[in-house]
């Protein structure tokens, strides 16, 4: 059975209980609808489409992940407005965590959460400067809400201030839910703050209740709750986090020379600050801001212990004293760990009491002094520092010894010092020394290898820090070290043994046995017990320690020394301890070397090892057991006539020019996937004699040739195979799937992830301070940072509640120009901003206060606006500090007002960043003719003299009826007049116009908000509004005269009568004709003369008069009868109404009478 195979345990029916009684599903019978289609259509699109959903749902921008392998501590931030429950909450959540009560929250807390998770807590002050600094590092946020308030300003300004700054993790807790004591209305409350919430984050943001305080701190079953929700959300990684280091100060310290603190109390100080490396590699040197203070250059960067470890062991879950936390600004951690110093808070009075003559009460109430507190006093009573007490004392390593002192320890070592002899430490050194010792260099080198594969757990540091290139092979060997066979190799000791001279090592290596040690007079080798199918050839059923720890004094004393590369400082007192044997040359192992120079390795010299080149074992091992061992080692490994015709490592030739290639570049490799095989080649080669070695080894490779060139072909056709079908839009198998797709999200990501790799394994065999200075220190690891010539302010004004951030800058961040962003005035904002008024912006690290000026783009220009559009967005440039495009900001009128109203008067993007800008501002200069002579003009009052005349030839004006013209040249007198030509005749009545644009130039304004000089952070005051100007100096608004509205009043004009020629009137048609006849001044004979009627003409005029009477008279009774008759009929509807409306009144009444009823029936 294969042992990688999974085995799950099988499945029991259960035969009793409630599982056998249950009934089977009706459907149980029927078809597994797994295994067939779906009946409906309607359905089967339905899935299809809900499966599409989901899958695009998953896909986001893939960004790369760029969290270490022990990650910083979670930033989780409680956020609310005041009295909301934030200092409960987070000693309820300390007390679950650490099982620490807090008494008062001064600065990040951090305890240790999990196996593989950390937690810093901060408190959030109801600040403006503050809620932005926390906004741009935080994690993941805690929003606190008042349930009996409902939503204040301050949680919407804060959630304003997050999308601008990259939107974390939020969850929303409800406080003081005690307070209701009607639980409807509790439960309509929850469902209307619910919904409200989602508006703001997202559909299904959680949000939490906390029902009230028992006994100083939220319910425990729901502080866990809570605690369990952050333990598992995923953090995706910001932008901004991911592309910049930061640092949240836990501890503040001031390490100015009390000297010129007294000398000068305003002098720059120097400061130290410590916290835990998030985002990116810091270097040192590197650029910082610091909110609220200003721009610094990192003096000094030191990696120091972690004060808040994760667990070393992985367990089920933590012990109690795996729960950490530290929080120095809050008194809490018994140890702080410096660079040059441990700090002990110990709380309570530890001062010598005879010191302080004012403590004469405590004196008198003889308050009996515990052991630790009278330790802690014996220590302020030495008078000699740890340096003397070190020199005075000493250390006997024998019951009958004497005592040895630090001189007797250096002077012994001193006296020892010419028997050292120095191992070499890298593969330079074997080279220069190879021509004088080259029987001692392959002595060593096969020494070396054997070695390798002899190591133990005793190995495991001097091989993590050699630096040569078999340490891989060393770990491989470990674990078979330890199950390794005893033999009965034997060694026995003579007298002359137990009296040799001790020779002491010059490094922390560790001993190596001289070929002289290896006697065969003292040696018993037996045979009989070996197995070489394991090919155990070394070990010992009772070892002689003596020999073993202090060596063998049978050295010759003209014996070469091996030089070590490394410098004597490298030597320490653990030297003391340390043992090096000499080494001689050995004849015999000169073949195996074959003129290859390996990297020297240390051994392990407790362990016995026999020399392949020795009397004894040339005399008792067979030559087909040697050979086969000397395969194993990197000396002979290269070389061929040693090698046999199939081994498990890759074969290798040296060339013509001494270099090692590979074979299987030339065809000359083997099947390793063919296991029959290699079982044939492991048999011929143990089978052959020492002699017939090399002609077995070149016949069998020749014979194998060709088999093994046509496996590779078969190989290369298969993968050729392989990525035809892939190219195709098959699986890899080449089977031709229809899901073809490339995936081009999981490729992004996996390519993120292997170039991640790719840096991790660049420096992964360099010292960690080789890493800090290349490529800096990284992401998670607890750091002090020295700041030097900072203000005096912000070490005096130190206030622990307020954060202080050490933001990383890149080099293009330091760089001060015009910015180029969209933005949009908050809807919430009551007022319209204005070009010229001062802004508080917040963008990157950094919050400062900058004059904008705001415009829109109509594609041709960049025209600049007074005032701020209503419900649209415009472009706005102000002068600061060069950020990245596509960068969030906002902005606020004032950092240090409080106010009712919404604070956040703006919000917007970055565009692009230049020295320069272009917009214009529209410019209207108007004239009036003074001559006209057909289609040109004299035109004045436009210019003021010739010279600006002569600026704006060739521009275009135009009259205010429309007509184009064009400004020619200027005139002699007046002053600034010109001649203009235009398409038509103007008349001198018209004003003529010239629309030009004008350059504006944005203001270099950059005033940095340094809230954290100050003694009260919020009050700090920039530069003014201009309404807030004008109000402090009672000054009115200026207004201009043309600027008022006003009626316009103008001269009604008179036009002359339109004169026509009498020839071309006698041309018009009649009605063309002007009709110009004047009124008759008196009456003429037609009109006075009478008309008298004829009888007959009588007679039909009174007839038609009498038939127009009675049709008057029968219209008047027809429209009286209607009238009536419309009466009616409208009293007969509104009576017919009247019953109606009843009917339904009353069927209304008993329909809400049953529905109250059944609902009454329901809520009992």
């Amino acid at each position: 059975m294969d042992p990688n195979s999974q085995s799950n345990k099988a499945h029991r029916i259960s035969k009793v209980g409630a599982g056998a009684k249950k009934s089977k599903h009706k459907n149980a019978e029927k078809n597994n609808p797994k295994a067939f289609a779906m009946r409906s259509g309607v359905r089967a699109h339905k899935m299809a489409v809900r499966r599409v959903t989901l899958n695009e749902k998953k896909l986001h921008v893939p960004l790369l992940d760029r969290t270490p392998e022990i990650p910083p501590p979670i930033v989780v931030a409680v956020v609310g407005p005041p009295q909301t429950g934030k200092t409960t909450l987070i000693k309820s959540l300390v007390r679950r965590y650490a099982k620490h009560s807090l008494s008062e929250i001064n600065g990040p807390i951090t305890v240790v959460s999990g196996k593989k998770q950390r937690i810093t807590f901060i408190e959030a002050v109801n600040d403006m400067n503050c809620l932005i600094d926390i906004g741009k590092v935080v994690d993941l946020v805690l929003l606190t809400v008042d349930a009996s308030f409902g939503f204040e300003m301050e949680t919407f300004e804060f959630l304003n201030i997050l999308q601008t700054h990259g939107f974390p993790k939020i969850m929303g807790v409800l406080t003081f839910l005690d307070k209701f004591k009607d639980s409807k209305r509790l439960a309509n409350t929850k469902k209307k703050l619910k919904h409200r919430f989602w508006t703001e984050i997202y559909q299904g943001a959680k949000l939490f209740y906390l029902s009230g305080v028992i006994n100083g701190r939220y319910p425990d079953q729901e502080i866990l709750n809570l605690s369990r929700f952050i333990s598992v959300i995923k953090f995706r990684p910001l932008v901004w986090h991911n592309t910049h280091p930061y640092v949240i100060a836990d501890r503040f310290e001031d390490i100015t020379d009390r000297e010129l603190v007294v000398n000068n109390p305003k002098c720059d100080r120097d400061i130290v600050l410590y916290g835990y490396l998030r985002g990116t590699k810091l270097r040192q040197g590197s650029d910082i801001h610091i909110p609220g203070a200003g721009d610094f250059v990192l003096d000094n960067i030191e990696l120091l212990a972690d004060p808040c470890p994760l667990p070393d062991k992985v367990r089920k879950r933590l012990d109690e004293k795996q729960k950490l936390i530290y929080a120095p600004m809050s008194d809490v951690g018994g140890l702080i760990f410096d660079k040059d110093a441990v700090y002990i808070n110990v709380p309570g009075n530890f001062s010598k009491k005879n010191l302080y003559p004012d403590q004469q009460d405590l004196d008198n109430l003889n308050i009996p002094q515990g052991t630790g507190e009278n330790l802690v006093l014996k220590l302020q009573d030495t008078d000699t520092n740890a340096f003397k007490q070190l020199e005075s004392s000493h250390i006997q390593l024998f019951s009958q010894s004497n005592p040895l002192t630090s001189s007797d320890i250096v002077t012994h070592s001193s006296n020892h010092q010419s028997a050292r002899v120095r191992r070499p430490y890298s593969s330079n050194s074997a080279d220069n020394n190879s021509d004088n010792d080259n029987d001692s260099d392959s002595d060593s080198n096969s020494q070396s290898d054997i070695d390798s594969g002899s190591n133990d757990d005793s190995d495991s540091e001097s091989d993590s820090e050699s630096g040569s290139g078999s340490g891989p092979s060393l770990k491989k060997n470990k674990s078979k070290s330890s199950r390794r066979a005893s033999s009965t190799l034997n060694f026995g000791q003579t007298e002359s043994d137990q009296d040799e001279d001790v020779k002491y090592a010059d490094t922390e290596s560790e001993y190596e046995l001289s070929s002289d040690d290896q006697d065969s007079s003292n040696i018993d080798l037996g045979l009989s017990n070996f197995s070489k199918s394991n090919q155990i050839y070394m070990g010992s059923n009772k070892a002689d320690l003596m020999k073993l720890v202090y060596g063998d004094n049978k050295q010759k004393p003209t014996q070469p020394k091996i030089q070590n590369l490394q410098d004597d400082e490298d030597s320490d007192d653990a030297d003391f301890f340390k043992l090096k044997a000499s080494k001689k040359s050995d004849n015999d192992g000169q073949s195996l070397s074959n003129d290859l120079t390996a990297d020297y390795e240390e051994f392990d010299s407790c362990k016995f090892f026999i020399n392949s080149g020795s009397p004894a074992s040339s005399t008792e091992f067979s030559d087909d057991f040697l050979q086969s061992l000397k395969m194993h080692f990197l000396a002979t490994a290269f070389d061929s006539e040693n090698a046999p015709a199939s081994n498990d490592a890759t074969q290798y030739s040296e060339s013509e020019n001494g270099d090692f290639e590979d074979l299987e570049q030339n065809g000359d490799f083997e099947d390793l996937e063919n296991d029959s095989q290699n079982e044939n080649s492991d048999n011929d080669s143990s089978s052959v004699n020492h002699e017939d070695s090399d002609e077995n080894t070149a016949n069998s490779i020749e014979e194998n040739e060709d088999e093994q060139v046509d496996e590779f072909a078969a190989k290369k056709e298969l993968l050729k195979k392989k990525f035809d079908a892939q190219y195709d839009g098959g699986d890899d198998d080449g089977s031709g799937s229809d899901d073809g797709e490339v995936d081009i999200f999981a490729a992004t990501k996996q390519e993120f992830n292997k170039q991640n790799e790719l840096n991790k394994e660049e420096f992964m065999n360099d010292s960690p301070q080789l890493r800090a200075q290349v490529e800096g220190y990284l992401p998670g690891q607890y750091l002090r940072l020295k700041l030097t010539n900072v203000p005096c302010e912000l070490s005096e004004n130190f206030d622990p509640k307020y954060p202080i951030l050490v933001g990383g800058l890149l080099k293009a961040e330091t760089q001060f120009g015009f910015i180029n962003a969209r933005i949009k005035r908050h809807r919430w904002f009551g007022k319209i901003l204005k070009t010229g008024n001062p802004l508080v912006f917040s963008s990157g690290w950094r919050r400062f206060q900058s004059i904008p000026t705001y415009a829109l783009n109509d594609r041709i220009k960049t025209r600049m606006l007074k005032y701020t559009p209503e419900h649209m967005h415009c472009l706005v440039t102000f002068y600061g500090p060069i950020s990245a495009p596509n960068m969030g900001f906002c902005c606020v009128q004032s950092a240090s007002k409080s106010t009712t109203n919404f604070r956040i008067c703006a919000t917007g993007v970055i565009l692009d960043n230049d020295q320069s800008t272009e917009i214009v501002k529209k410019l209207k200069l108007v004239g009036v003719p003074f001559k006209i002579h057909k289609n040109s003009a004299f035109i004045k009052n436009m210019f003021n003299s010739q010279l600006e005349v002569a600026r704006f030839e060739g521009a275009q004006i135009r009259t205010v009826s429309g007509i184009r013209g064009q400004v020619k040249k200027a005139l002699k007198a007046p002053p600034g007049s010109f001649r203009a030509a235009f398409e038509d005749k103007i008349l001198m009545s018209d004003i003529v116009f010239l629309r030009a644009w004008y350059t504006i130039k944005p203001k270099k304004f950059y005033n940095p908000v340094t809230s954290l000089l100050l003694s009260d952070k919020t009050k700090w005051e920039g530069m003014r509004q201009i309404v807030d100007i004008r109000r402090d100096l009672g000054v009115k608004v200026p207004t201009k005269f043309d600027s008022h509205y006003k009626p316009i009043v103008r001269q009604e004009r008179k036009f002359n009568k339109l004169q026509i020629p009498k020839a071309l009137q006698a041309q018009l048609p009649f009605k063309n004709k002007p009709k110009l006849h004047s009124k008759k001044k008196t009456t003429d004979y037609l009109t006075k003369r009478a008309v008298v009627l004829e009888p007959e003409e009588k007679k039909v005029v009174s007839l038609i008069n009498e038939i127009n009477l009675l049709s008057n008279i029968q219209k008047k009774k027809r429209k009286e009868k209607s009238i009536e008759q419309k009466a009616k009929f409208e009293k007969k509807i509104k009576l017919q109404n009247e019953i109606t409306k009843e009917k339904v009144n009353k069927a209304r009444k008993e329909h809400f009478r049953k529905q109250g009823l059944a609902n009454k029936s329901n809520t009992k």
